[in-house]
């Protein structure tokens, strides 16, 4: 029976079908918090020119969504936003808090209201460079019920003299343990793979500088890049300059089932994440655990939030970012792999949405 007394409002910076960490991480929180029996409503910006996109992806939710239309003024998006939240509080038990401008919106709310409110912080939100901006979310971040950080590297930058309790990403099993095909052949042996934004902050630039030293190991090593390619066209250049451009690929954005066949073809997922210059940082790495259902283990750099999405020398490695340390995880993996491959499987069961939505209820219902 449908637990109506605990109503759910998600004020979300992201949301599917557009790509993004906090994005999926909203998605499926709602989802799961549905399925156990909440009411859930989610707030959301409309981020696709037309709104075509998001309008078919809403239909098929089992919960509400309320989608904030583009405008060309953004300010009269930020206002929007404030006022559906404010109207939304007043039927809310809990209000969840995910994304920079959610956090300032849900605290100014709050101020009006005695709901219940959380905030969930991913890492960017609070490592911003300018004074004001960390001031502005330190502000906000006090006037929340209760804190939440994705990983201890998070928590970490968290500049508030409150608890902060640590709950990791999730991934949804069923999504990614769901039978394909694995017809797809990809170059390389062995076949290393990152997933995400082509970025400085995602790390497949610090890869390709490393690959002359790999080459000289594993000379036909293959590196495969997934996900909106950003900054390819410069990354493309560093690789002609070093002469490792033919032992790289850029597939672009890819749709779920070719994403599949990529990572079942993958031996080992790299991230060497590192902090762009305004403050964004790897918060987590859903992606890691992704690649772990399939038995595929991950090297990630030290000093971030992968540290959390990686058991070290179970499920993957975690390194210095430096060629000697890369070349001895790859080859230490390679030498181990049915171990390692195991270990991914059984770490990523471990971070299964239906055990991550347990914490969160929690807390909702404390």
């Amino acid at each position: 029976m449908r637990q109506k007394s605990n109503h759910i409002v998600i004020v979300t910076s992201e949301f599917p079908p557009q790509p993004g960490g906090i994005g999926n991480h909203a998605y499926n929180l709602a989802l799961h918090l549905y399925k156990t029996g909440c009411s859930v409503k989610v707030i959301a910006d409309q981020r696709s020119e037309k709104g075509e996109e998001e309008i078919i992806f809403d239909e098929s939710l089992p919960f509400s969504i309320n989608r904030i239309k583009r405008y060309n003024w953004r300010f009269l998006m930020y206002l929007k936003r404030i006022l559906i939240t404010f109207i939304s509080f007043k039927k809310a038990s809990t209000v969840i808090a995910t994304g920079k401008f959610s956090l300032w919106n849900v605290a100014f709310c709050s101020l009006f209201f005695n709901n219940r409110t959380i905030a969930v912080v991913h890492g960017s939100e609070v490592n911003f460079k300018p004074f004001v901006l960390r001031k502005a979310i330190n502000i906000a971040l006090k006037k929340m019920n209760k804190i939440v950080a994705v990983s201890n590297y998070t928590k970490s930058l968290i500049q508030v003299n409150r608890e902060v309790i640590v709950i990791p990403n999730g991934i949804d099993l069923l999504k990614w343990n769901i039978e394909i095909s694995s017809d797809k052949s990809l170059k390389g042996n062995p076949v290393l793979t990152t997933v995400g934004r082509v970025s400085s902050r995602k790390g497949q630039l610090n890869v390709i500088k490393l690959l002359p030293d790999l080459l000289s190991q594993f000379p036909e090593i293959h590196y495969h890049c997934v996900g909106i390619p950003t900054e390819a066209e410069n990354f493309n250049k560093v690789a002609e300059d070093l002469g490792v451009l033919k032992h790289i690929t850029f597939h672009g954005s890819v749709d779920a089932d070719i994403l599949k066949q990529i990572l079942k073809k993958t031996d080992i997922f790299i991230m060497l994440s590192a902090e762009s210059r305004t403050g964004d940082v790897e918060g987590f790495g859903i992606a890691i655990l992704e690649a772990n259902t399939f038995g595929v283990p991950a090297i990630g750099t030290k000093g971030c939030g992968i540290e959390d999405a990686i058991d070290n020398y179970k499920s993957g490695i975690l390194i210095d970012n430096n060629a000697l340390k890369l070349k001895e995880a790859v080859g230490d993996i390679l030498e181990n792999k049915d171990d390692y491959q195991k270990s991914s499987i059984s770490w990523a069961q471990k971070h299964s949405w239906n055990k991550i939505i347990n914490m969160y209820l929690t807390l909702i219902q404390y």
